[in-house]
Parts: C-alpha cells; structure tokens; sequence
C-alpha cells in the first residue's frame, strides 16, 4: 500500500484529535491456536496495523503528543536467533524504529516498567476495551496509580479510541483507494475464472481452488471464506460447505473476496453451471441487476448511507410483483417490507482493511451522508427458499445475489468492480468461450 509516511499522517491526524494530556495504547493482536500446537495463520489487529503498519503479534503501540523525546513508542519481540531460525525474522526494538518509524522501540518484556510512567503523565487513556486480553493488564496499571494516588497521578478517564480511529478509518486516501482498486481487480479476474471453469458435475470446491490459485498467484489471500453455492444452496446467505455437485440448469453463486496488502474485495456473481439461463432465472437475475444499478447510480455524495438500500429495495420489490411472487401495491408491499422473505439482507455495507468495515452508519440516529473517500458494497438479492410453496415452482431453490465494491468520489461512484462480467449477455458471452 503506502509508505511510512501514510502511517505516519495517520499517527498524527490521532494525536491532534487526543491532545496534550492524552494518551493512546493500542495493543497487537494475539496468535491463535488452530489446533494442539498449530497457529492460525497471524493477520494483524485492522486498528493496530493502520497506525503502524507492524506486522508481528506481541507488540504494544503508545502514542503521546507532545512528549520531547518521542511521541511514537513501539514495544515489541527481541531478536532471537534460535527462535528466527523457526519462525522467520523479527524487527526487534531497532527494526520498529529503522523500518516502522518509532522514535523509540522497546522490548515488550519492558512494558510494565515503562508504560505505567507514561499514563502517569497522562489524564486519559484512549483505548479500545474488550478487543484482546491485555485489558486487564492495562486496567491493572491504571488500578496501581489510583492506589497510589498521594504519590503518584493517574489518568481520570479511559476514553474509547474506537470512535476516532474508525471515522478515520471510514475515509479512503488516495493510496489506500489504489491498493483497493488492485484488490477489486483479482479478485474480477478470479470470478472470471470461475465463470470459465465452470462445469456440470464439478464440486464447489473445485471452483473454490480457481479462486485460491488466482488470488494467490497474485500475492494476496481471501479476504472471507468463500462462498461457492450451487442450485438451493444459494439461498442459504452464509453457506460454507462448499462440497455439493454442480448440476446441469442450475445457477451457482459464488460471494468470493481477496485481501491484498490488508485492504479487502468483497464480489458475489450468481451464472449458470451450463452457460445458459433458463427463462425463471433470467427474469430473476434481471430484477437483481435492475436493483445493483439503481442502488450504485444513488451512491453519490451527498444522498445518505440508506438510499442505495431503499433504491434496491423499490427495485426488487417492483420485479417481483410483476413476476408474481408478490401482490398488491408496490407503496404498501415497500411499507410492509413484504420484499424481505426474498431480500432479506441490507444492500451493501463500509469496505475496507476489513470485509465489514468500521465507521458508523448514522450519526446523531439519522442516516449518515456519502462523502469522498468512502468505500462501500453494493449486494442486493433475491432468494426463493425450495420450501416455499406460496410461489410457482419454478421459482423454488433459485438464490441470486450481485455484489460490487463501490468508491464514492465528487464525480461520482466508481466501481471498482466494473470489469467483471454483471449482465445476463455479458455472462453467456464469456461462458460460451470456454474451451
């Protein structure tokens, strides 16, 4: 993504917020055991990463405006030869301030001599409570200079950091719309493998390995486990077994992301196994399209947060009565929200170092409005459950969902996903040049 400099207007930007007499702490994400003495494979915390860019777990950042020695203090592993030879090198204490921009790096075995004299100094703590475990130590500190209280100072306060790190977060800069612009890209180029992979009588995991070839090959992970439905596994929103046999007339969706330089994609396309819609499921991706491009046309500066959902909204609701599946007035059908037993699910949420990112949706319990810099999906669908007898049968089992990643922009939306492949055409297009 960017350089140090980026981290480094990030770390600054906070620090004007916070203030003389303030401090932040913001402590790296722990391993986690897969199994018995297997890890997880480390990512690090989105916050901690975007103030420093350090990628290692046991590290602690402390932020302290106006300190005359250094305002950045990184505390993290020692170089450890025996332990490198295992587990690859570490930056130690000079690595976090020749590589990552530290005015002052320290072992993390230093930690509980030096950080209680630092909130000492301090009338508050901006810290983000309940994310990892070392809470308690840093209440324990805290809980020390209160006993000490004649002697010594403590802070008055512990103040969310959350609230300011992800209004920050929510806003796009222009190097971390380029690394999402290069994440959308693979991610376009792995569901057009997939379209071409395609076949009856594949497993879904087949189809799975296209997109982990394609994302890997290009230096980036998924950024979610993927989601490769075949036939009435589409309408199951969360559907993880990935094992089913593509059949012959049936559609699959496949809701598959990459992660590139911590910044995620996040695409859904919905194609039939064969190449060819039948007649039912292209009248239905039809209604689904409809709503993608009424929902991304409204994503502009200046219109709130919810008018793209209530653009997809009056779309799909509009389609599926003229198809049927819904009856009476589209005003009363809109009010009665009789639409969500097909379209159950908001249209879109923030897009970022995380699949569902941070920043709020309203302020002050009204919708926010769409500013520059701001990252968002757009994923509305429909799905017919195979048990709902109150349709045609010909519309049982088909599940449908179109997702783009949308940048807002004072020209207006861009999508960052525009080159793959959305309309009926365009998918039969591409299918039929499969070898």
């Amino acid at each position: 993504m960017s350089g140090q400099k980026e981290f480094q207007r990030r770390r600054r930007e906070l620090m004007g917020m916070i203030g003389a007499n303030g401090i932040a702490v913001l402590a790296a994400a722990p391993e986690r055991v897969r199994s018995r003495d297997t890890l997880f494979i480390y990512r690090p915390d989105s916050d901690f990463y975007y103030l420093t860019g350090f990628p290692e777990p046991e590290a602690v950042a402390v932020l302290v405006p106006g300190r005359p020695q250094g305002e950045f203090l990184l505390f993290c592993r020692e170089r450890n030869p025996e332990r490198e030879l295992w587990d690859g090198p570490r930056a130690g204490p000079e690595g976090a301030v020749a590589a990552f921009g530290a005015d002052d790096g320290y072992p993390i075995d230093d930690l509980d001599d030096i950080l209680p004299g630092l909130l000492e100094r301090s009338d508050r703590v901006y810290y983000s409570i309940g994310k990892n475990e070392f809470d308690q130590k840093l209440l324990a500190f805290i809980q020390t200079l209160n006993s000490k209280r004649q002697s010594s100072h403590a802070p008055s306060e512990i103040v969310a950091l959350d609230h300011l790190l992800h209004e920050m977060r929510l806003f796009k800069s222009r190097g971390e719309a380029g690394t999402m612009r290069r994440s959308a890209r693979i991610a376009v180029a792995a569901h057009t493998r997939a379209m071409q992979a395609a076949r009856p009588g594949m497993i879904e995991y087949e189809l799975e390995a296209e997109f982990l070839h394609e994302f890997r090959r290009h230096g980036a992970d998924c950024s979610y486990p993927p989601i490769v439905a075949a036939g009435a596994n589409a309408c199951v929103l969360h559907y993880r077994a990935n094992d089913a046999t593509l059949c012959d007339g049936d559609l699959v969706l496949i809701d598959a992301g990459c992660e590139l330089q911590m910044y995620a994609s996040d695409v859904t396309r919905t194609f039939p196994v064969n190449g060819v819609f039948s007649k039912p499921q292209r009248e239905l991706y039809d209604v689904v399209l409809a709503a993608n491009r009424a929902a991304t046309k409204v994503a502009q500066v200046g219109n709130h947060w919810n008018d793209p959902h209530d653009a997809a909204v009056g779309e799909v609701t509009r389609g599926l009565k003229d198809l049927g599946l819904l009856s009476g007035r589209v005003h009363h059908l809109i009010k009665t929200q009789a639409y969500r037993q097909f379209f159950m699910h908001r249209t879109g949420h923030w897009l970022g170092l995380d699949v569902h990112d941070v920043g709020d949706y309203k302020v002050a319990e009204h919708w926010r409005l769409l500013e520059p810099g701001m990252v968002m999906t757009i994923e509305p669908g429909i799905y017919v459950s195979p048990a709902n007898k109150d349709v045609a049968k010909r519309w049982r089992g088909i599940g449908i969902r179109i997702e783009d990643d949308v940048l807002v922009t004072r020209e207006g939306p861009e999508v960052l996903t525009a080159d793959l492949a959305a309309s009926v055409e365009e998918i039969e297009a591409l299918m039929a040049t499969r070898a």
